[in-house]
């Protein structure tokens, strides 16, 4: 379901463990987010939007565009 947050991970060579630390959680909740487990809460989409420098909705795949509105 997030298939981007884990292409934009291994393109920074990242692994789920450090992402973890990066978002304070564990890598076993990082990898649920990636997988589409369990929903991304808000603040850790923006987050993760910060981290790669994308919009929340390229995450989200509501664009194929991946640059901020900022």
């Amino acid at each position: 379901m997030y298939e981007r947050i884990r292409n934009l991970r291994e393109d920074k060579d990242l692994t789920q463990k450090q992402m973890g630390e990066i978002l304070s959680c564990s890598q076993r909740v990082y990898s649920n987010y990636e997988r589409g487990d369990i929903d991304i809460p808000t603040i850790i989409l923006i987050k993760l939007a910060d981290f790669h420098n994308v919009s929340v909705d390229y995450l989200l795949n509501r664009t194929d565009n991946p640059t901020t509105a900022r």
